[in-house]
């Protein structure tokens, strides 16, 4: 792993994994892990360019989301209790299935967002969030159960991902639609609760796996070895990201910054605090634009093509922010193609005197996990939007980003300018073009045609 500027987890070397929590094994052939506000996670896994073709020809494991807590709401005033919190409408929403739910400030910027499953009628668990509903509770004013539970959360995504799940578990797993959630039994492990949902970022086929954490390196060991058979490889956090912006996911923590570090209440607090990662908290961020500017890291749902789901048919923090923005919608989220002989001329600066331009990290830059990257984007001289992290594609050899723009420059074909670089260093002007956005022309989860996959449970 060359540098860690600016990423927010810490290299650990394979001898000193032991004070990281341990939520996969430590594999003797991958060399590096990044511990994580105190979660362990592979940073490379079976190399960079197979883990990126993975979810394209084969598939991949990932555990880049765990290390964050489950939060369990329960009770009568558990349901109002989120609504008060989200854009979305969760009352349309029946028993065993998920939600992506969207919690913004009093500002309209996306303060968390994560992935909610409704238990039964009065339980609610959220997952890979920040803690942000626990930090607003006490202002709501309601009665509901607040509880935390430590636990695993594996991604298995691509097109033979069915397949390996199914090899893992025995037996076939077609029925389980889209936002669904099974329970499943991993062998050896069967006293373990294990759910299978089937939902990810990939923007392919993909599931999520969750279970107690102290079941973790087992389980992901499991569908690796279950795996090898189908291509499966170990996707790490160098990787990661790649996903999000071909799939069209922007991401949090990746691709923008949730409101908390804008609020000082929360960043300040002792327990609330110490979930942001603290290289992005009192520090320059990265990129062209001013590093001490948050609001350019900031998104608003519409900005990430998220306005969709914004019910206005209930009070939520940000709803007056959210009404303003939805009847003058200024800027949405784009795929820019950077220009190749632009691209080379910051590898080539390496090679000649003087300063260079900041360098590329193949395939992320900033090296990921890296929130809070912010390029300016100009038209005509004129700013226009702002990119975020710069990621190289080895399935299409392009070098992408995502990109907040005008609506007016939207159009796919409308060429702009990506200023490259640190603020206040040398900026390399890079010609960028605006494309098709998800970047990646496959079936969606949602409409994939899972009759076309052969079964993946061995034959007795």
């Amino acid at each position: 792993m060359s540098g860690t500027d600016n990423a927010v987890g810490s290299e650990v070397s394979v001898a000193g994994l032991t004070a990281a929590i341990h939520d996969v094994p430590a594999y003797p052939e991958i060399p590096t892990y990044l511990n994580i506000l105190g979660s362990l996670h592979i940073w490379e896994g079976d190399g960079w360019k197979q883990e990126s073709m993975s979810w394209k020809t084969s598939s991949y494991l990932a555990s880049n989301l765990s290390g964050l807590p489950e939060i369990i709401f329960s009770g009568p005033n558990a349901q109002e209790f989120l609504s008060r919190l989200s854009i979305n409408n969760v009352y349309k929403w029946p028993v065993g299935t998920s939600k992506h739910l969207v919690m913004l400030d009093e500002n309209g910027y996306i303060a968390n967002h994560g992935l909610t499953v409704r238990q039964n009628e009065d339980t609610f668990r959220h997952f890979a969030a920040m803690p942000w509903p626990v930090y607003k509770a006490p202002s709501l004013g309601l009665d509901v159960g607040i509880a935390l539970r430590d636990i695993f959360l594996f991604q298995v995504a691509g097109p033979t991902s069915l397949q390996v799940l199914e090899r893992l578990t025995g037996k076939s797993l077609r029925d389980l639609q889209f936002l669904g959630v099974e329970q499943i039994t991993v062998p050896g492990i069967e006293s373990a609760d294990i759910e299978l949902s089937r939902i990810g970022m990939a923007g392919t086929l993909a599931y999520e796996l969750r279970g107690p954490l102290e079941h973790g390196p087992a389980v992901f060991d499991a569908v690796y070895q279950a795996g090898k058979h189908f291509g499966l490889k170990r996707l790490g956090w160098r990787t990661y990201v790649v996903n999000h912006t071909e799939g069209g996911f922007p991401q949090q923590g990746c691709t923008f910054l949730p409101a908390a570090f804008a609020d000082p209440e929360f960043v300040g607090h002792p327990v609330f605090g110490a979930t942001l990662p603290p290289s992005q908290v009192g520090n320059p961020l990265p990129g062209s634009i001013d590093p001490w500017n948050l609001s350019a890291r900031l998104r608003t749902p519409f900005e990430v093509n998220w306005g969709w789901m914004a019910k206005f048919d209930h009070e939520f923090i940000g709803r007056a922010a959210l009404e303003a923005e939805a009847a003058d919608r200024r800027r949405k989220t784009v795929v820019l193609r950077w220009n190749k002989e632009d691209v080379l001329d910051v590898f080539a600066s390496q090679f000649e005197p003087g300063e260079e331009y900041k360098h590329f990290e193949f395939p992320t830059t900033p090296q990921s996990p890296a929130g809070g990257h912010a390029d300016l984007v100009t038209k005509d001289g004129k700013p226009v939007g702002v990119s975020s992290v710069a990621v190289y594609s080895y399935y299409y050899r392009e070098m992408l980003s995502h990109s907040t723009i005008d609506l007016d420059l939207a159009e796919i074909g409308t060429e702009v300018i990506v200023h490259w670089g640190d603020h206040g260093g040398r900026i390399k002007q890079i010609r960028a073009t605006v494309e098709r956005f998800p970047y990646l022309e496959l079936a969606s989860n949602k409409d994939f045609d899972l009759s076309a996959i052969p079964s993946g449970v061995l034959a007795q």
